[in-house]
């Protein structure tokens, strides 16, 4: 069973002839402990999709089904629980932290949605271990002594805090550099196969998306034109826009390293 599953989920802003029909009827699920990746240009809807699935916009039709409960019904309560299973890291690390914080306070901010202190503490702890940190080397510091890689692993980090089903990652590789790109897909692999994390990640980049993600959607101006698992959308792609983007990647292997064959 899907842990979440979106039914002909649709997002228009506008009406009449101005309308902008930014989700047109998307249908799709995502699996317990796997990393599913939307895959498209700017302005092909993902981005909406995303803040739909986070409960961030209300959408204009469909459902959405999380863990068995119906989202687009929930009431205010419920959906403060929803938010805590599901957490977002969005694109810009640099600008979610507050200069004169160290990332102990930016955890904290975190921290205090958790009722017991010492219970917070060891979250913080574990959270920053499974992104890669030693507490003592980082947890001090300000965000001027952070590589952006580094600033987004902490982001990562106060997501895994409350402890999330679904993690919702919004281009959040778009501003590193290459190297520090690897370094943060490798942070969704290994959160995904230790701790068994349920990874949307949304992105303009298929060859990322190939090298993290098990299954792929492939939207285009709000639909959602293709989907599969990353392997039958690459190497047997069956829409012209999938193969489009294929063919604008000179290579499947690079910056990335090995994909998965």
């Amino acid at each position: 069973m899907a842990l979440f599953e979106a039914d002909n989920l649709s997002k228009t802003f506008g009406g009449g002839k101005g309308a902008v029909h930014a989700v047109k009827g998307a249908t799709f699920g995502l699996e317990p402990g796997s990393i599913t990746a939307v895959v498209g240009e700017s302005g092909s809807g993902k981005s909406t999709l995303a803040r739909l699935v986070l409960g961030l916009l209300p959408s204009s039709g469909g459902t959405m089904t999380f863990d068995g409960s119906d989202v687009t019904k929930m009431s205010f309560l419920q959906s403060k629980k929803y938010w805590q299973e599901v957490q977002a890291v969005f694109q810009d690390p640099f600008s979610a932290f507050n200069q004169f914080f160290t990332v102990e306070r930016l955890l904290d901010r975190s921290a205090k949605l958790i009722d017991n202190k010492a219970e917070a503490r060891t979250r913080m702890e574990e959270a920053l271990h499974h992104v890669g940190f030693e507490v003592a080397d980082v947890i001090k510091k300000h965000p001027h002594e952070l590589s952006g890689g580094q600033r987004q692993r902490i982001m990562i980090a106060r997501a895994l805090m409350m402890r999330p089903k679904l993690l919702l990652a919004d281009e959040a590789t778009s501003m590193l550099d290459a190297s520090l790109r690897v370094n943060v897909l490798n942070v969704f692999k290994d959160l995904r196969d230790n701790l068994g994390t349920t990874i949307m990640i949304i992105t303009h980049d298929i060859g990322q998306a190939t090298y993290v993600a098990d299954r792929m959607l492939v939207m285009q101006k709000g639909d959602m034109v293709e989907q599969g698992t990353s392997q039958d959308v690459v190497f047997n792609p069956q829409h012209e826009y999938t193969k489009q983007l294929l063919a604008d990647v000179p290579k499947l292997h690079g910056e990335l390293g090995e994909l998965v064959h």
